[in-house]
């Protein structure tokens, strides 16, 4: 009785560090793949890409705007505009929306909209026994479908945190124009702390966001079961699963590059 007790108490537990296990033999294998020949899956690679590029440009758009003209816009120009500091807008800009509003906001938008189509694909694929088929005849599902959705999802990732940079910077801009202040300022110190490492840095780290994305929502697809209502309790867990990996997943790189370059940690 106390032992089933113990194995009731730390169920949850074990179910989570098995998942994580199965999670990183899926990336470790997705990986080989990708580097292996063959590489039947360029049909399937453009195709979601152009998929995940038709859902998610136009929510980036919108939400971009408005975390850049809100949050680190309107709320930092408030706060420097107390100081009389509002042209150093522009610097706040390169900590608050390079640095993490653009590449959070690009893996909330994929993930919320690619990621989830991605599981309820995989997962109805699963439920139809398509995958256990495609076994049988001896195609690998991982190289096939999972890989393709893989380097799309880093590839999107990483373009869309671009255009994440762009609209958040024009949403700032309005802010600065709202508060009838010239646009020199603004730009003068946004290039002044801009740097190199701040670019690649953001957009590496998103590109390994889509990363995690891809590997999480593929695999809570490729594990459903229970029909219908299991396909949808998966896709709901692949989204809050993919936002702790990408938060966790943030705090440890954005701490080992300032670590590593502590110049960045300092506005001019």
């Amino acid at each position: 009785m106390l032992k089933t007790a113990v194995d009731k108490a730390f169920l949850p537990a074990k179910s989570l560090f098995e998942q994580v296990g199965d999670v990183m033999i899926l990336t470790g294998r997705t990986m080989m793949s990708a580097v292996r020949p063959p590489y039947p899956y360029g049909g399937e690679f453009v195709g979601q890409f152009m998929f995940a590029l038709q859902l998610c440009w136009f929510p980036m758009m919108i939400s971009t705007l408005a975390f850049g003209f809100g949050a680190p816009g309107l709320q930092a120009a408030n706060f420097l505009s107390l100081f009389g500091a509002l042209d150093r807008l522009g610097g706040f800009f390169i900590l608050a929306s390079v640095r993490e509003f653009a590449p959070f906001v690009t893996a909330v938008v994929v993930a919320g909209v690619a990621g989830t189509a991605i599981t309820a694909d995989l997962g109805a694929r699963k439920i139809r026994e398509e995958l256990d088929a495609l076994q049988v005849l001896g195609v690998d599902p991982i190289k096939n479908l999972v890989v393709p959705r893989f380097l799309a999802l880093m590839l999107i990732t990483g373009l869309m945190d671009i255009y994440a940079l762009i609209f958040g910077i024009v949403g700032g801009l309005g802010a600065e124009l709202l508060y009838n202040e010239p646009l020199g300022g603004f730009f003068a110190t946004l290039f002044n702390n801009a740097s190199i490492t701040d670019l690649w840095g953001s957009v590496l780290k998103t590109t390994l966001f889509g990363a995690i994305i891809a590997v999480v929502c593929s695999y809570k697809g490729m594990t459903a079961s229970g029909g219908a209502e299991g396909v949808g309790r998966a896709v709901n867990e692949a989204v809050v699963i993919a936002f702790l990996g990408v938060f966790a997943f943030n705090y440890v790189f954005t701490q080992t590059l300032l670590a590593t370059n502590p110049d960045l940690s300092v506005v001019k």
